[in-house]
């Protein structure tokens, strides 16, 4: 399980239009890593329609947001395509990335439990050193929580 000061697990992932993102190329920049369980649906497309309207302010304070979810690349396109989604979204299939960042949990819906990614986001340091978690996230309002802690690194 990943803590706050700790350094932040290193990844290589695939993008939504090709390409990959390493978590090493961004060093020198504050990154917002957000785990969410499945693209184009309610919360996750909220949350992510939230973050596209917050890039130009997270850039500005030097971040870049990351989105991480166990949904393929074609997939990921569509979702960004439809709505019109202007953060990086990556595909962590084979859940390796969720479990180093302890997000791949057990979890229950209508008496039936099942592994799934818990709706998390990790604030790195331009030091790449893990600065702030939230975990179990409420999508109205995160987004502005996230980047008064980006605007205050």
């Amino acid at each position: 399980m990943v803590a706050i000061g700790d350094s932040a697990p290193e990844f290589t992932l695939p993008r939504d239009g090709g390409g990959e993102i390493s978590l090493s190329d961004l060093k020198g920049k504050a990154v917002v890593l957000y785990f969410y369980p499945r693209a184009d649906t309610s919360g996750c497309t909220k949350q992510a329609v939230a973050f596209t309207a917050m890039r130009s302010a997270m850039e500005a304070a030097g971040a870049v947001v990351l989105g991480v979810s166990k949904d393929s690349v074609k997939k990921l396109d569509k979702f960004r395509d439809k709505h019109g989604l202007q953060v990086a979204l990556l595909s962590d299939e084979e859940s390796d990335v969720c479990e180093r960042y302890g997000v791949w949990i057990e979890k229950s819906m209508y008496g039936k439990s099942y592994m799934g990614i818990e709706r998390s986001t990790f604030l790195i340091g331009p030091d790449g050193r893990v600065r702030d978690i939230w975990r179990k996230v409420k999508v109205p309002g995160h987004d502005a929580i996230v980047l008064e802690a980006v605007q205050a690194l």
